[in-house]
């Protein structure tokens, strides 16, 4: 018994110095030039969008189980890269992140905090890299428009609640930038997430190789040119803000290009000359955009591939002038006929996919700027629930946010052709 337990405990002992050494061996992402780099290597890759994941590590509501399989599944498909949301805010609105990980403004919800550092943990032990995302330009996790009615700008309208308010949401939502105690309050956010330590691999964030970047926000936008001065202000001090407090990993802002530009390429390179951003993002949403009809995709198909084109190739430039990387690190479109069932067809989803990452592998040939990609997204074993697709607090969450169908753009465990070509292109971008 003694030799047991003599030989057991040399058996822990060696795997966590295991566990230990690898984590240590990770190398850490930097940006030289146009090029990302992994170690002395050139990093480019096929990465998702799992916003989602660090509430899956929640011991309260998540499911860590599930967590793990979707972590091998992706690992296991030359997955690397994951772009996710550090939390949500607030949380007392239907079709918005529940629970929130900060429910009232500075109070945080510890679990799902515990979640956060037990997704980055996890990812760690199997080298991969995160993309964390500090607050949102929209109102499904709560973000910017949270702020700003925790102090005293009024309720938030939501567009799913009232419908035909988009341009209400969009004119409350651009007082953030004149709103001194909500960016405050913001960087408030960024000082605590980023001075945390994590309590699983008990590195401090701003040590932990898992981590390629700190990302300000999930698309925030100047919103009117009037707005650009104050935009660039705020962006440039929460900017410079992370950059203070952490000078080891990466920078970026989270835009969605030309589109979170008021439709100007001159604003989107104005307000990313700040040299503490180390790259360049651009989201591609061809549905939303109506470049894409799923009842015409015979004649839209094209079309958003042509549109694609012009779009990539506008910010490549850009990229090129400021002389930095760039990410396409949204694009997504529906399974046939809209349809939210894992089993209908991704046929056209497929090509578009194709293109996109034909598009990094022609950039990684000719030493270009544009150097990898994160879909929207992996869905994993979450599923609708409701036949609408309706999210309800306790349903499985997918890639899709609350306020969208479930399902609409996400890509299943069960998507096999979608992962066989995630994986093929990783092996080419890797070798």
């Amino acid at each position: 018994m003694k030799y047991s337990i003599l030989t057991l405990a040399l058996f822990l002992f060696f795997f966590a110095s295991t566990v230990a050494s690898a984590q240590k061996t990770q190398p850490r992402i930097t940006v030289k030039g146009t090029q990302f780099f992994k170690g002395d290597k050139p990093y480019s890759y096929v990465g998702t969008n799992y916003w989602y994941g660090s509430l899956l590590g929640s011991k309260k509501v998540g499911d860590r189980k599930r967590l793990l399989r979707e972590l091998d599944l992706m690992q296991k498909n030359g997955i690397d890269n994951l772009r996710i949301l550090v939390g949500g805010d607030g949380g007392t609105y239907d079709y918005t992140v529940r629970p929130a990980l900060q429910y009232e403004q500075g109070k945080y919800n510890q679990d799902l905090l515990d979640g956060l550092d037990f997704l980055i943990a996890e990812m760690g032990k199997r080298k991969m890299y995160a993309v964390l995302y500090i607050t949102n330009n929209w109102e499904w996790s709560g973000g910017m428009s949270q702020y700003l009615e925790w102090n005293g700008k009024g309720a938030i309208p939501i567009p799913n609640i009232a419908p035909n308010t988009w341009p209400q949401f969009m004119s409350y939502t651009e007082k953030f930038h004149s709103c001194e105690p909500c960016m405050e309050a913001l960087a408030s956010h960024v000082k605590f997430i980023i001075g945390r330590t994590n309590a699983y691999s008990h590195k401090k964030y701003i040590e932990d190789n898992t981590i390629m970047a700190l990302q300000v926000g999930n698309e925030p936008r100047t919103f009117t040119p009037e707005n650009e001065a104050k935009f660039t202000a705020w962006l440039n001090n929460i900017v410079d803000l992370i950059d203070s407090l952490d000078k080891y990993h990466l920078i970026s802002t989270g835009s969605e290009g030309k589109n979170s530009s008021n439709d100007d390429m001159k604003i989107f390179e104005r307000t990313h000359k700040n040299p503490n951003i180390d790259y360049l993002t651009m989201h591609i949403w061809p549905k939303n955009w109506n470049w894409y009809k799923a009842d015409d995709t015979e004649k839209t198909l094209p079309i958003t591939l042509e549109n694609a084109g012009k779009y990539i190739d506008l910010h490549i430039a850009v990229a090129n002038h400021l002389k930095r990387p760039i990410i396409i690190e949204e694009f997504g479109l529906p399974r046939e006929n809209e349809s939210l069932l894992a089993e209908s067809s991704v046929a056209n989803r497929n090509i578009f996919y194709k293109y996109i990452f034909n598009r990094i592998v022609e950039s990684k040939k000719n030493n270009g700027p544009l150097q990898a990609v994160n879909f929207w997204g992996f869905g994993g074993e979450g599923r609708a629930v409701n036949k609408d697709g309706k999210w309800s607090l306790g349903d499985p969450l997918t890639t899709d946010p609350p306020q969208e169908p479930q399902g609409l753009n996400s890509v299943f465990s069960s998507d096999k052709s979608t992962l066989d070509i995630v994986k093929k292109f990783n092996i080419i971008l890797k070798n």
